[in-house]
């Protein structure tokens, strides 16, 4: 992780893009990293919500293919665990990609979407907001914490 701390943005882009697919990755580490060694507040922002964003996509485009034998097989998801989650989804309809950022559900929610052919710009917008409001409140609490040493 320290070499992305390093790259500064673009490591902060590349650690959240990686969170957001079904690698076990946590890009909070990176931004803390970045933000500690004094990176600006706006940058830092924008890297982890398009990189987080983008990464949310891809697993929305690779549900939509359609073939749960390749998202269990390479993205090692559970197929019942898959299933269950486009029923839960099926229902809900194409803003509950706003709960993506979710850890432990949200790559779920969003490859169902995917395969569920969810409405694409209502996914992207629900998914853009929920990632952004998902690294604001941590970016936040980052910088209370700073001030209280």
């Amino acid at each position: 992780m320290e070499f992305l701390i390093e790259y500064g943005y673009l490591g902060v882009f590349i650690a959240s893009f990686l969170a957001a697919t079904v690698l076990p990755f946590s890009s909070e580490v990176v931004l803390t990293g970045v933000l500690l060694a004094g990176a600006a507040y706006w940058p830092c922002m924008i890297a982890a919500t398009l990189g987080n964003f983008l990464g949310g996509m891809s697993c929305y485009w690779l549900g939509m293919l359609g073939k749960i034998e390749w998202i269990e097989k390479y993205l090692k998801m559970d197929r019942a665990k898959i299933e269950k989650t486009q029923e839960w989804v099926k229902n809900k309809g194409s803003w509950m990609a706003f709960f993506v950022f979710l850890p432990g559900v949200g790559d779920f929610i969003a490859v169902a979407l995917g395969y569920l052919r969810a409405n694409i710009w209502i996914v992207a917008i629900s998914m853009f907001l929920g990632k952004a409001l998902r690294y604001w409140v941590w970016m936040e609490f980052v910088y209370k914490v700073k001030d209280m040493f």
